[in-house]
């Protein structure tokens, strides 16, 4: 049968779908990609590491999509084109954070705004959440050791999600639903631009910075080690960051408030619990966030300050779009029934 022949009913009076819908010739192609796609990325991730920097992020992101995409429409490409723009903005403008943080925000070249680096601010507010008590430093002193004991491993490995779990996730809409990528983009993008302008008004040093005297300030914390990769390596793997020689590839060390590691730790959960019908199992998927959070705090990355801050951001960004999304969506069926 052609593709332009006339549909036909079944003997239950429903149609065939392969009857009105033209076969897609390419789709077995683009599985055998993106099959040779996750070969090939779980052999990179065990010989040279996890991609971790923007850029080789990226590229292995446009990878996939060149194999998900193959055989798509021209148009259907295009709107990837204009996609792939908007995302490489956001993170283009979230790197570009590390030289405001740094180096202050140049009002029309006429003078040079910098906003004080917090110190001992989160170091505060986290000592009053827990009684006097330093988290990370508990926290350590409890369980860090010379010997690398399987919640390190457990620790590492979660905060390694945070370079792979948010971009696949989009990835993965990208290539099943374009609606549902750009209800994702719009929260991500809010969080993100969110945490961008905290990061350049309310430059924040991270807990093993403070407890550390190598950077000029007093020292405030006993000793902190930070070696987040150490249960990752323990594990066989590494990270893959390639010397692009250009700031796109380096980070901000002062970016600790809010914490994106835990605000992206939320975001997945909280955009696919919609589609879980039990609620067990959707209200499981918030331990993660909190297994992330505690993560940073172990591994003395973030202030706990710094995730619950991130997660109000989250939940705030989600509240906010729903609801413009329910505005809409009233409004369309006020058309339909007026």
């Amino acid at each position: 049968m052609s593709t332009l022949e006339a549909p036909t009913f079944t003997a239950q009076g429903r149609w065939r779908l392969g009857e009105v819908v033209p076969p897609d010739e390419w789709r077995y192609v683009r599985y055998g990609l993106m099959a040779s796609y996750a070969a090939m990325y779980v052999w990179w991730l065990r010989e040279r590491g996890l991609p971790i920097d923007r850029i080789s992020v990226a590229i292995s992101v446009g990878v996939f999509l060149l194999f998900a995409f193959v055989g798509r429409p021209l148009r259907t490409w295009g709107i990837l084109a204009v996609d792939a723009a908007i995302y490489c903005v956001m993170w283009t403008a979230y790197e570009r954070t590390r030289d405001y943080a740094d180096n202050g925000v140049s009002v029309f070249g006429l003078f040079t705004i910098k906003f004080p680096l917090q110190w001992s601010t989160m170091r505060d507010i986290d000592r009053a959440l827990f009684l006097g008590n330093d988290p990370n430093v508990v926290l350590q002193e409890h369980f860090w050791g010379p010997t690398v004991r399987w919640w390190d491993k457990a620790a590492s490995t979660i905060y390694m999600t945070h370079f792979v779990l948010p971009i696949a996730a989009m990835a993965v809409l990208w290539v099943v639903s374009h609606r549902q990528w750009a209800r994702f983009i719009k929260r991500f993008a809010t969080l993100l631009l969110i945490g961008c302008i905290m990061f350049v008004v309310l430059p924040t040093a991270p807990p093993w910075m403070v407890a550390s005297s190598r950077f000029g300030h007093e020292q405030l914390l006993p000793h902190v080690d930070r070696n987040a990769w150490r249960g990752f390596y323990a594990l066989g793997f590494k990270g893959f960051t390639h010397d692009y020689s250009v700031a796109l590839s380096k980070g901000n060390a002062v970016a600790a408030m809010p914490s994106l590691h835990a605000s992206f730790a939320l975001l997945v959960p909280l955009f696919f619990m919609q589609w879980i019908t039990q609620r067990w199992v959707r209200w499981s998927l918030l331990l993660f966030p909190v297994a992330m959070l505690t993560s940073l705090v172990y591994l003395g990355e973030h202030w706990v300050i710094d995730g619950l801050v991130g997660w109000c951001i989250t939940v705030g960004a989600f509240w906010f779009w729903d609801w413009q999304e329910q505005r809409v969506r009233d409004r369309r069926a006020a058309q339909v029934t007026g």
